[in-house]
């Protein structure tokens, strides 16, 4: 995620954010669910390290999702390999610098250059978090977490509604990561996204990882959680790794996206995919890049999950 922080800074600062046509004034998407067909598979993080690899061998992988920040700039090779990528493979962009549940305004030179890239490469998917990252000319790379109160969910609903109409079409909200309980919150967090998901339209993304690192680090109950989250709202599925931070006799998970998927999370997915049904699974890897096989051996396991046949078997096995 620091690397998706440290492009939009600079997309900002240097002003290489892309410019849109006019165009006419669209409503809110609350109904068209947004471009190219994401499969009910499991897709990976695209990462240039493994570009190669994949448009050499043209692995059986759902799909790919990418943080947009990294390409808000006019053109060079970052955009001829996402291109590459896109002509074969459905795409989604997850973006990680909106700010949402932000106090200020929403940054209106980001949203136009996130709306460019949509018109650009036309993903099946556009998410973003529940979160903010940016108060004033200060950018954060981190997703920092807001009280779930009723004003803050008047203030997302907001933020969300303006995001569809600026951007033509529905979006998906995900989940946070917690370390600590904040004071103010006095909606549970499966009652508030959803709440927010209704009054706009929008779906949630689904971060069975989140749920499992939230539940360690503040003492709610998981499978409670996983299973309170109405099916039809969800438009998507992330699973990650994480890190252990031990401090004496204190322990505190980490959603750095650095690992394979513990076995607690893959426990937690099926209990959800056996309650909801298929939906796209992203395997998030955005620290400690492994080699493509690894990865790839992880959307395995969740397409195994998912009911569809893996190519190599061993892979989804490892």
């Amino acid at each position: 995620m620091s690397d998706a922080a440290f492009f939009v800074r600079a997309a900002r600062e240097s002003g290489m954010a892309m410019h849109t046509q006019q165009q006419q004034k669209q409503p809110t998407q609350k109904s068209v669910p947004g471009g190219p067909h994401i499969p009910d598979r499991a897709g990976v993080s695209f990462k240039a390290d493994h570009r190669e690899e994949i448009l050499d061998t043209n692995p059986e992988v759902g799909w790919f999702e990418v943080h947009p920040e990294n390409y808000m700039v006019a053109g060079g090779p970052r955009h001829a390999m996402l291109s590459a990528i896109r002509e074969r493979y459905p795409l989604s962009l997850h973006g990680v610098a909106l700010s949402l549940a932000g106090a200020e305004p929403l940054d209106g030179d980001h949203l136009r250059a996130l709306r460019t890239l949509i018109d650009r490469y036309e993903p099946g998917l556009v998410s973003e978090h529940l979160a903010w990252s940016a108060h004033g000319r200060h950018y954060f790379a981190d997703l920092l977490p807001v009280p779930l109160s009723q004003e803050a969910l008047d203030h997302v609903c907001r933020n969300v509604d303006q995001t569809q109409e600026v951007l033509g079409r529905q979006i998906l909200i995900e989940n946070p990561s917690n370390y600590l309980m904040l004071e103010g919150s006095d909606i549970p967090e499966p009652e508030f996204l959803q709440e927010v998901a209704k009054r706009t339209g929008c779906r949630l993304l689904f971060d069975v990882n989140n749920v499992y690192v939230s539940s360690r680090n503040v003492g709610y109950d998981a499978e409670a959680y996983v299973d309170s989250v109405g099916a039809d709202l969800i438009g998507e599925i992330h699973l990650a790794g994480h890190a252990v931070d031990r401090q004496g006799r204190e322990t505190l998970l980490i959603d750095d996206h650095g690992a394979v998927v513990c076995d607690p999370v893959w426990n937690l997915y099926e209990r959800l995919i056996g309650r909801v049904g298929p939906k796209p699974t992203l395997v998030e890897w955005d620290t400690n890049i492994p080699d493509w096989p690894t990865l790839y051996g992880e959307a395995c396991k969740a397409d195994r999950i998912l009911g569809i046949p893996t190519p190599h078997a061993a892979l989804a096995d490892a």
